[in-house]
């Protein structure tokens, strides 16, 4: 029974150590340390950052001031509308035209999870189609993004969704961006954003 008790103290300061190690990139109040790229809106509303389509209908981005190489990265998203968006890593952009590579988020059936390369190589890998049910289309999901050197694994409410390795993505730096597609009528709210980089 003891050792039971040493066993439960030792995992217990090993989570607490772990929650600790994760930092917040979005306080909760305003834009602080984000650049918004676009005419598409960003803003915070009860405590959540919500990006929504403006009048231009067009491509829209949220970056990172700071770049982020190897790292993991715990969001929650809820789609409203049309919920087709994305988490950028690694990446770069001038105007509206982005550089990198976006772990998809999106309506049900529409690969949330799987990683696709912009005006590159297109969808690099896509969950299973049993995995996308993970998808909860009507309330909060937490998803989860370990990028290490050249490879990138998602999870899903827990389920992992992908796993990746590639040279291209390991030789890959910049910043970490969230995405309104084009096309209007799109609306996601983001909440709980927090990182831990890693060596």
């Amino acid at each position: 029974m003891r050792h039971i008790f040493i066993l439960l103290f030792f995992l217990s300061f090993y989570t607490a150590r772990c929650q600790q190690s994760f930092t917040s990139l979005f306080n909760g109040n305003d834009l602080t340390g984000w650049t918004i790229h676009g005419t598409e809106k960003w803003y915070v509303e009860n405590g959540e950052l919500i990006c929504e389509s403006g009048p231009d209908k067009q491509y829209g981005y949220l970056s990172t001031e700071k770049s982020y190489y190897n790292f993991e990265l715990s969001v929650q998203f809820k789609l409203e509308a049309n919920g087709n968006s994305g988490v950028f890593i690694r990446s770069g952009i001038e105007g509206t035209k982005i550089s990198g590579w976006q772990v998809e988020v999106a309506p049900p059936g529409d690969h949330t999870g799987g990683v696709y390369e912009s005006y590159g190589r297109g969808w690099l890998v896509q969950p299973k189609p049993e995995d996308e049910k993970m998808l909860n289309a009507d309330d909060w999901n937490t998803m989860l993004i370990l990028v290490k050197n050249d490879e990138i694994t998602s999870w899903l409410n827990g389920k992992e969704m992908i796993h990746l390795k590639d040279e291209k993505i390991g030789a890959g730096k910049g910043f970490i961006a969230l995405q309104i597609h084009d096309g209007g009528g799109i609306k996601v709210r983001w909440k709980n954003i927090r990182i831990k980089e890693l060596e």
